[in-house]
């Protein structure tokens, strides 16, 4: 593809690639999906552990940051911007991170944000197999009794949910997930609002847990080591709830060049944002509400509710569509960083390169590219492999999320925010003559890939 360059023509953008579709509603849809995950169920519990007060502010200040430092990182999509020039496109987080600062930041972006997006796959894969072995356990309970024995491998739902993510992985990238992000944005409005419904049932019933402002009491619901413990829990649950930084810019990368991304972006992330946090304030209180200090792990996995039946069944079943969709949101960056480095590599690979046609029934003729097709289904079978050889690997999956929160959704947004403004000022401050002149010279170390603060310091 061309970097740059006078491009015509309806079919191509700017930078010569094919014409980019996006619009607010897919990328309102893209976010949902990456936000709003099985884990809004889980928030019950979180809310146990802080209580109403604590809980209820932390959930709000983290939308607050997650919205807020997503403006920042949307405004650095194109490096450098201006109203009159549009800059260059930045296709990546890594390549936005090597725009704007460079040097060894680029590898730790790099080193935060992929090891997530693995880590978060074969999390969802362990998910999606304990959603589909719920089904199957509430039906037994339904015909056997709720204090039946009943007990399923989780081994063969991975292999399903592999086999389909290995058909999915195929689709050739981001800009084409539309169709499955609003899927997974209606199931996970459906298992969401399932899951307040159960919760405000269960309150007008009357048959309610204890609930306390500070959440679990010491020496009655817990000891106070794990008083501790588990809060610190619950506010990283919540933290690593709302965070989509790793996968917005790849979001971005999919939005028509007008109206401007970003200010597309920032609208979209408010939708998001909003949308979310309504839906954790309503599952978490809620579900707090109905079970008190004694709130399950999570709704209807753990069985918080066993009637009516069909309805935790439809619900699971939800909950296993939306994480067949996330699957690929998450997953599309990784295929996208290894297939543009392995074409870096060998440009005159066949192997590589060369796309076939190939009829497939009830389809439709497909373009199919052999190194992708090997790749990826490779990539699916590992994280399936994993996630049966570690089946407690959402416990780890908690801490990657941790570690990667600060730099990706704090550090670098605000980092290159600064760096930004710092371009913006010094290029204001000069002659009209000297403005053109100097964003041409940025523009040009941008696309070689020189960082905008050795320009800054070797050249004004």
């Amino acid at each position: 593809m061309v970097e740059s360059g006078d491009v015509s023509g309806d079919r191509f953008d700017d930078d010569g690639r094919e014409k980019r579709t996006g619009t607010l509603l897919t990328a309102s849809a893209h976010i949902i999906t990456a936000v709003v995950g099985s884990g809004v169920l889980s928030l019950s519990w979180a809310i146990a552990q802080l209580g109403w007060l604590a809980g209820t502010v932390i959930l709000v200040t983290f939308a607050i940051i997650n919205y807020y430092t997503s403006t920042m990182l949307a405004d650095c999509y194109r490096s450098p911007d201006a109203d009159d020039v549009p800059g260059t496109r930045n296709y990546t987080y890594m390549g936005v991170v090597r725009a704007y600062l460079g040097g060894r930041k680029v590898q730790l972006c790099g080193l935060a944000q992929y090891a997530s997006l693995v880590g978060i796959t074969v999390g969802y894969t362990i998910t999606a197999s304990i959603s589909l072995v719920a089904i199957g356990k509430a039906n037994c309970y339904h015909n056997k009794g709720h204090g039946a024995k009943c007990s399923s491998s989780n081994y063969p739902s991975m292999a399903a949910f592999g086999v389909v993510q290995i058909l999915l992985s195929q689709i050739p990238n981001f800009h084409q997930l539309s169709f499955l992000s609003i899927i997974a944005t209606v199931m996970s409005f459906c298992y969401a609002s399932i899951g307040i419904g159960l919760s405000i049932a269960k309150v007008t019933s009357g048959k309610v847990g204890k609930t306390a402002l500070t959440g679990t009491l010491v020496g009655v619901d817990v000891t106070a080591s794990d008083k501790l413990w588990r809060s610190f829990q619950a506010v990283g649950d919540i933290a690593f709830s709302y965070s989509y930084s790793i996968v917005l810019v790849e979001i971005q990368d999919t939005l028509k060049s007008s109206p401007p991304e970003n200010k597309v972006m920032k609208k979209a992330s408010l939708a998001g944002v909003s949308t979310t946090t309504a839906f954790y304030i309503l599952c978490g209180c809620m579900g707090y509400a109905a079970f008190g200090n004694k709130a399950p792990g999570d709704l209807l996995t753990e069985f918080g509710f066993y009637e009516p039946y069909w309805l935790v069944d439809f619900a699971n079943a939800c909950i296993v569509l939306h994480l067949v969709a996330a699957y690929q949101v998450f997953a599309q960056p990784i295929f996208q960083f290894v297939e543009k480095k392995c074409n870096k590599k060998w440009p005159e690979s066949k192997f590589i390169i060369s796309e076939h046609s190939m009829s497939i029934p009830l389809i439709g003729k497909c373009r199919i590219n052999l190194f992708r097709l090997l790749w990826r289904t490779a990539y699916v079978v590992l994280t399936t492999v994993v996630a049966m050889i570690f089946p407690f690997f959402n416990a780890i999956l908690g801490l990657i999320g941790s570690c990667a929160f600060w730099p990706l959704t704090v550090y670098f947004p605000v980092a290159m925010h600064i760096a930004q403004t710092k371009t913006s000022f010094i290029v204001e401050s000069e002659t009209p003559e000297r403005i053109t002149q100097e964003r041409k010279m940025v523009r040009r170390r941008v696309r070689n890939k020189v960082p905008i603060e050795y320009f800054q310091g070797k050249y004004l």
